[in-house]
């Protein structure tokens, strides 16, 4: 009966919101490129700021999304990871086929972790459970599910070396997700700046198990507070996906399984065009949290 529930409520939950297939006349297309190189981005969000609904670019930079319903003129938001956003004005009967919008590439200086005299262990930070809890967490091209591996002891740290996710056995367990990486300086310590810049894009071998990235290459300091790590559900194929009708439930992609091995929300949900939001489901007690945990450098 918990099992039926849980399943029950994460469906309602964490369901995320598709379109139907619209006539070219209402629909923007296009592709989003580097401002420089003019190659394309892949994964980039794209949203519509009053309608509050959003795609995810696929692997070749393409997108379409709705025109705007609620009001004659809206902003097109892009956000592509290590770019600076861009506004694009919209106004409802304009065409807009086969637009290229340019981002320009932000430059990031990662700061530089000092090891004076001390010794490094390894540290793990997140669930430490192997067995998940009953339920699923799940969702569409540009969700996010983002989990806060805190440094509940205070230690000092350095680099991140790995994060890992526990992929559930049911769902598409193969196909491909983003990791983010985050730290919690957003509204409400929501998840807000990127702490991974680049596009590290995996797939798992396989579900029922724990899938490990490592992150030792990318030199990312640990804040000492904690950070969170977020899996993305991105586009695999040439299938696009907006987020303003729920007429169909169509499993995508991975579904993680949930932990509540904690006494408080540690995860944040993520939908393009509505923003971060905390997930506050419990049970007995525990709340209902992704299964995420992260290894750092710990300096001693």
């Amino acid at each position: 009966m918990q099992q039926r529930l849980l399943s029950v409520l994460a469906f309602f939950l964490f369901l995320p919101l598709l379109a139907s297939a619209q006539g070219t006349e209402n629909r923007i297309t296009g592709r989003i490129v580097d401002s420089k190189t003019k190659e394309p981005i892949p994964f980039s969000s794209i949203g519509m700021k009053e309608e509050q609904t959003g795609v995810l670019t696929n692997e070749y930079g393409f997108f379409q999304i709705a025109m705007p319903e609620k009001n004659e003129s809206d902003s097109l938001v892009v956000i592509a990871l290590g770019y600076f956003r861009k506004t694009v004005p919209v106004k409802r009967g304009t065409k807009m086929e086969d637009i290229s919008i340019e981002v320009v590439k932000r430059v990031i200086q990662l700061g530089e972790v000092k090891i004076e005299g001390g010794k490094v262990k390894e540290l793990g930070l997140g669930s430490r459970s192997s067995d998940p809890g009953d339920g699923m967490i799940q969702g569409q091209p540009g969700s996010q599910y983002a989990f806060f591996v805190k440094n509940d002891k205070g230690k000092k740290l350095g680099n991140i070396r790995s994060v890992s996710f526990y992929i559930g056995e049911h769902g598409f367990p193969r196909e491909p997700f983003r990791v983010r990486l985050y730290k919690a300086d957003g509204d409400y310590n929501s998840p807000n700046t990127d702490l991974l810049t680049e596009n590290v894009v995996v797939s798992a071998p396989g579900g029922g198990q724990w899938y490990t990235i490592d992150l030792i290459n990318y030199n990312i300091p640990a804040p000492e507070e904690g950070f969170f790590v977020a899996m993305e559900w991105v586009v695999s194929g040439d299938k696009f996906y907006t987020t303003n009708f729920a007429d169909n439930y169509t499993p995508y992609g991975q579904i993680m399984r949930p932990t509540f091995e904690f006494k408080e929300s540690r995860t944040w949900n993520y939908s393009i065009g509505k923003g971060w939001s905390l997930i506050t489901l419990v049970n007995n007690g525990k709340y209902y949290n992704a299964m995420i945990k992260a290894e750092v450098d710990m300096i001693k």
